[in-house]
């Protein structure tokens, strides 16, 4: 798993004489209850990274123990990350035809290739936003300097990059689970209106580039619109804002989403939760400020995902300035807790504090030395935690389709379940993604055929999966697996 990673500029790079070593790492605490565990019955828990994380053993240990329910690339999936512009004007030269962008996923590759590895959820963050989406793409031949395009070719490079946005994940990545996207990101200002139309420029701003070409928010009705004809099977839409409790905002956040849902082009809103405990009495916003706009966008009957969250305290934390922090985080826990019924995830937005990019006021649960802070403990008091339960043994837990032609299915190679003609660790990780979720991942009858491979004929189990991972570490030399009165007969 060793890289290197440069971002930006344009100059060549060349490296010489370098070492690689082992990063120190830290052990996380082991014996605290996981996140995701925690709230099981409610939605899930994710996180968000970067591939500068994946290098932190530590770091990577919290999040498979803590927030294995869904992730976020941090920038890599931005438009910024995913515009290509020397390939957008190769093309353009090429073909004389500037309304088709190229996109590149080579900055998400670390990212999603431990998604994929390790069977994570994925929501995809995000297509259409004014900020981190260069002036060039929507200016003439993708140079910076030539004039705005029209309304009418913005829609088609519009629709051109969001089909190849998701075509390209699709193709590279068919097994990963993008089970949500913010097709637009942040299009209403506080008051409830459209930004100002203008250029972004590289340190951001609050113009838009998408405004200044239509005039207005029309083109957030296409995005989705686009979104849902290209997204993936299962990938539900959102629209994602900040300061969302700000009321105007809130208003017409619910007065555009519940027109587009009405349309069938959008699935829930996201709600990115950037807080600010300060000194508890003085909270921006208060818990009962959150709460409202909270149980409005619930009201609304559409799918809600707390996307964001992190929660500032004052610069310089102490001691008691920790302990305001997690009382803070407990309320707006116990709000959303409330209405979980209506929200499906909840994301934080950083793993430790020290790799925040707001690490000068301590938002998250964890510290600079990974160790659980007294908002981890705040959020999961009063909650049950589920105990691990010891067993030997496995009930069998048949998920196989019945074959009911009249003639057997054959078994082409005992332990090959996903039938790629080799038998390993991802045939184990087959199995059980079938027993986990049957509907999602049925096996075909022949891939139940070759799945059953530990005591044949006798359902398919986890011990079926165990089986592989055995031929796979050579602990046992062929398939099947028969086991007589607890004794290994090979």
């Amino acid at each position: 798993g060793v890289y290197v990673y440069f971002e930006g500029g344009q100059d060549d790079i060349y490296i010489d004489e370098f070492v690689v070593s082992q990063v120190p790492t830290a052990e996380i605490e082991q014996d605290i209850p996981s996140l995701s565990a925690v709230f099981a019955d409610a939605f899930k828990i994710g996180n968000a990274i970067t591939p500068n994380n994946l290098s932190s053993k530590s770091t990577m240990d919290l999040v498979e123990k803590h927030f294995s329910g869904s992730l976020t690339a941090g920038n890599e999936m931005k438009p910024d990350a995913v515009l290509n512009q020397a390939a957008c004007q190769a093309y353009f030269e090429e073909t004389g035809d500037d309304t088709v962008p190229q996109v590149s996923f080579s900055a998400a590759k670390p990212f999603l290739n431990y998604c994929q590895k390790n069977n994570i959820p994925v929501r995809i963050h995000t297509l259409v936003w004014h900020s981190q989406t260069p002036d060039w793409f929507f200016k003439e031949g993708y140079d910076n300097n030539n004039d705005w395009v029209s309304p009418e070719k913005m829609t088609q490079r519009m629709e051109n990059y969001i089909k190849a946005y998701f075509e390209e994940l699709i193709e590279l990545y068919p097994d990963i689970d993008f089970y949500a996207c913010d097709v637009v990101n942040e299009a209403w200002t506080d008051e409830g209106k459209p930004r100002n139309p203008g250029e972004q420029g590289s340190s951001g701003s609050n113009n838009s580039a998408w405004v200044k070409v239509y005039g207005d928010n029309s083109f957030i009705e296409l995005a989705f619109t686009y979104a849902r004809q290209y997204a993936p099977e299962g990938c539900k839409l959102y629209y994602n804002d900040f300061n969302e409790y700000m009321p105007d905002k809130t208003d017409k956040i619910i007065e555009m989403a519940t027109e587009l849902n009405a349309k069938g082009v959008l699935d829930g809103i996201g709600m990115q939760s950037h807080l600010d405990a300060r000194s508890g009495s003085d909270a921006f916003p208060s818990v009962s400020v959150y709460k409202k706009a909270l149980d409005k966008f619930c009201e609304t009957g559409l799918d809600i995902q707390i996307t964001e969250l992190d929660v500032t305290t004052k610069e310089n934390p102490t001691a008691e300035s920790h302990e305001q922090q997690a009382q803070y985080y407990k309320d707006i826990m116990d709000c959303i807790y409330a209405q979980k019924d209506s929200i499906s995830a909840v994301v934080f937005w950083g793993v430790t504090d020290d790799q925040s990019w707001r690490a000068n006021r301590d938002p998250l649960l964890f510290d600079a030395d990974y160790k659980a802070k007294p908002a981890f403990y705040s959020i999961i008091e009063g909650r049950e935690i589920p105990t691990p339960v010891e067993t030997t043994t496995v009930a069998p837990i048949t998920t196989a389709p019945p074959v009911t032609t009249g003639t057997a299915v054959e078994v082409t190679l005992l332990g090959d379940a996903n039938n790629d003609g080799i038998i390993d660790i991802a045939d184990a990780t087959k199995i059980l993604q079938a027993i986990g979720n049957a509907d999602k991942y049925a096996l075909t009858p022949e891939q139940a055929a070759n799945a059953d491979c530990y005591n044949p004929g006798s359902g398919i189990t986890a011990l079926d999966a165990l089986a592989v991972q055995k031929l796979d570490a050579k602990l046992i030399t062929s398939l099947p697996e028969i086991v007589i009165e607890d004794d290994w007969v090979l």
